[in-house]
């Protein structure tokens, strides 16, 4: 994907500030939110001493941190921001394997906010997983509500014979994604405006989603997933996967589940979607309980723990079974 000379001057800023990070040897591990602004909270977080500080925790700085050139740069293309008469970064890069993602600097307030979180490492580790378990060719692939493109780079770099889609309705995860894919040097990425699969075409060999699964009072695109618990862009994603997957082609879906009263209501609203023999699917918590912080908040009182889920769904094909297998369910 060589575009970049259709970009502007923020996403060239951001590109040239990544590859800059990167020969720097910048690495840094974004927690949750909670555990960000207690860490924030410490009196060492008062004041950023190092680019970690600035481009990881999200800390202001005094002028002098950064080169005159630099900052002269950043702050004309609008990657750096005054703030109460320091500086401070709009953006963050975080580190996963061997790569760098930018991602909206903290706190993630705005309604076009794109996240990068511990939620991002486990869904990589689900999609790294299924592509070593599975060796079908991959001739498409999408990445649906891409965010900073981290599901489509990492299937990209695994199979460079593949068309990977990365699709998403903001447009903010889109430029970034464009900007995560150039510094990643994968080719086969393109970026694409779309409502889950409603504007792009044909068959895939491999979709993966982690999109949003919570009941956001504000509704902020990266985190409110609809219904009243949060699950109802999650069930569109499977409905319209199901009907877009090629013979052989699986759907890699990463969600959490408001668990209320000992039910799942997403496995059970679930079913209906996959009762025909042509898919064989599999269900699994990854960690029984996250985001705990959030049954403080309105809407959530009947729920007892929000658990993370894998959805795998394959069609049936040459040489694989229609029969369907529930793994892990209760």
């Amino acid at each position: 994907m060589n575009q970049e000379e259709h970009w502007d001057s923020t996403d060239l800023a951001l590109l040239q500030l990544g590859r800059r990070l990167q020969a720097d040897g910048y690495r840094f591990i974004t927690p949750t939110p909670l555990t960000h602004q207690r860490v924030n909270q410490r009196a060492e977080g008062k004041n950023a001493q190092t680019l970690r500080d600035v481009f990881g925790w999200s800390r202001a700085f005094e002028p002098g941190l950064l080169s005159a050139d630099e900052q002269r740069q950043l702050q004309q293309a609008g990657v750096l921001e005054e703030h109460d008469g320091r500086l401070k970064s709009r953006v963050r890069w975080s580190s996963l394997d061997d790569l760098l993602f930018v991602h909206s600097g903290f706190p993630t307030d705005a309604a076009d906010a794109v996240f990068f979180g511990p939620d991002t490492y486990r869904f990589t580790q689900l999609i790294h997983a299924h592509l070593q378990q599975n060796f079908a060719p991959i001739r498409r692939a999408v990445d649906i509500g891409c965010g900073t493109g981290v599901g489509a780079i990492v299937i990209a770099r695994a199979r460079r014979e593949a068309e990977v889609l990365a699709v998403d309705i903001n447009p903010a995860a889109l430029r970034l994604t464009a900007v995560n894919a150039a510094l990643a040097e994968v080719a086969n990425v393109s970026v694409e405006t779309s409502d889950v699969l409603q504007d792009v075409d044909g068959q895939f060999d491999l979709i993966v989603a982690n999109p949003p699964y919570m009941a956001d009072p504000a509704e902020r695109a990266y985190r409110h997933g609809g219904g009243a618990f949060g699950a109802q862009l999650s069930l569109r994603i499977v409905e319209q996967a199901l009907n877009r997957l090629a013979p052989g082609g699986s759907l890699v879906l990463y969600t959490g589940v408001a668990m209320i009263e000992g039910r799942d209501p997403f496995l059970q609203a679930l079913t209906p979607f996959l009762k025909s023999p042509q898919f064989a699917w599999t269900y699994r918590e990854l960690d029984p309980d996250v985001f705990g912080e959030e049954l403080l908040t309105a809407g959530y009182q009947r729920v007892e723990r929000i658990a993370v889920v894998a959805l795998i769904v394959t069609r049936s094909g040459p040489g694989i079974g229609g029969s369907v297998e529930a793994a892990g369910a209760p």
